[in-house]
C-alpha cells in the first residue's frame, strides 16, 4: 500500500476496524475511506456496489461483523449468521467487481473445532464439530474464507484472511450481557468497585483457557500482511500463550483495584474449554506481538475510565 492509496475500512467504529483506522493514519496513511452504518448499510448489496463504484477502493479491510459474547450468540443465533453472511457477501464480491487489488478477511479463531488439538493449526479448520455457543457465528466466518479462497482460485484475485485469537482493548463493548469476557470483567469489577459490593459473579468455572491479543497489535498485524502476504491460505494471529478465567479475572481485578471475592458460578456454560493459536506461520513472516496483558488490561481500563466520564 502506497501513503496516498485509496483503503476502505468496513466497520471502522468497531474495536477491530477503529484499531486498524488508528493504525493507518499514524502510519501516514491519508486516503482512507470510513462509513458509518447509517451512510452504507453492508446487508444491502445495491448500496455496497454504488459505494464501490463511486470511490474505487484499491484495498479493503473487511472487519465488519456482528460480534458479541457466549450470552449474545446463544441468544441471537439467526442475527448472527445472516448479517454477517449478507456483509461478507455483498463486500467481497463487490471487490471482485470492482478491481480491488487486495483485500483482507478478519475471521475469528472460533472457525476451528471445539476440541481439536492445542495449540490450534490453520489445517485443523473443518475437521471436527464446532462450539455449539456460536456455531451460526463460526459457519458464517468460515463462509468468508472459502469466498476468499474461492475467488482468488476462480478468478485471480489477491483476497487473504486473517484468525486472530480472543480480542480486547480501546473501542471494546462492555455491555454486561453481551460483550467478550476481559471487557465484561472488567465492567463487572468496576461495577463493584463502585459501589461497593463484597463480591463478583463470573459466568463458569473459571477453568477454561482463553489466548488474549491487544487489538493494536492485531492492527499492525494486519497492516504487516497487506505489505507482505499473498497466499490463500488462512494465517493465525494471536502472542502464543493462554491463561485461565480464574488467572485472568485476578488480573483484571488488580487493575481496576477492586478488593472483593470472586465467586464462579458453574450453572453457568464455560464455552470452549481452551483455545490457543499456533502461530510459528505469522512468526516465519517476521511479526510478533508487542503488548503484555497486564500492559493492556490498564491501556483498556484507562479507556473505558474515559468513556465512563463522557457518558
Amino acid at each position: 500500500m502506497e501513503k496516498d492509496s485509496k483503503i476502505y475500512i468496513a466497520g471502522h467504529r468497531g474495536l477491530v476496524g477503529g484499531a486498524i483506522t488508528r493504525q493507518l493514519r499514524q502510519n501516514g496513511f491519508s486516503n482512507l475511506l470510513v462509513q458509518t452504518r447509517q451512510d452504507l448499510d453492508l446487508c444491502d448489496q445495491k448500496q455496497v456496489h454504488r459505494f464501490f463504484e463511486k470511490e474505487q477502493p484499491e484495498y479493503v479491510f473487511l472487519a465488519a461483523a456482528k460480534v458479541g459474547g457466549i450470552y449474545a450468540n446463544n441468544t441471537y443465533p439467526a442475527d448472527f449468521i445472516y448479517n454477517n453472511l449478507l456483509i461478507q457477501l455483498n463486500v467481497i464480491h463487490t471487490a471482485y467487481l470492482t478491481g480491488v487489488k487486495k483485500l483482507l478477511f478478519l475471521g475469528s479463531s472460533c472457525i476451528y473445532p471445539r476440541d481439536c488439538p492445542q495449540p490450534v493449526k490453520e489445517e485443523y479448520l473443518l475437521t471436527g464439530s464446532l462450539e455449539k455457543t456460536n456455531e451460526p457465528y463460526a459457519v458464517a466466518k468460515i463462509a468468508g474464507i472459502k469466498m476468499c479462497q474461492s475467488y482468488n482460485r476462480q478468478y485471480g484475485t489477491n483476497f487473504i484472511s486473517v484468525m486472530p485469537t480472543n480480542l480486547y482493548g480501546p473501542g471494546d463493548n462492555f455491555h454486561p450481557e453481551n460483550s467478550h469476557v476481559l471487557p465484561a470483567l472488567i465492567h463487572k469489577f468496576h461495577g463493584a468497585k463502585r459501589s461497593g459490593s463484597p463480591h463478583v459473579t463470573v459466568w463458569g468455572t473459571g477453568t477454561p483457557r482463553r489466548e488474549l491479543l491487544f487489538v493494536d497489535d492485531l492492527a499492525d498485524a494486519c497492516l504487516f500482511l497487506m505489505d507482505c502476504y499473498d497466499g490463500s491460505e488462512i494465517l493465525n494471529i494471536g502472542v502464543g500463550k493462554d491463561i485461565s478465567i480464574h488467572e485472568l479475572s485476578e488480573k483484571v481485578r488488580d487493575v481496576v483495584g477492586y478488593r472483593g471475592e470472586i465467586i464462579y458460578d458453574a450453572s453457568q456454560p464455560d464455552g470452549t474449554p481452551r483455545k490457543l493459536l499456533e502461530i510459528s506461520r505469522l512468526h516465519a513472516l517476521g511479526w510478533k506481538a508487542k503488548w503484555s496483558l497486564p500492559d493492556g488490561i490498564r491501556k483498556t481500563y484507562q479507556w473505558y475510565l474515559q468513556r465512563e466520564a463522557h457518558v
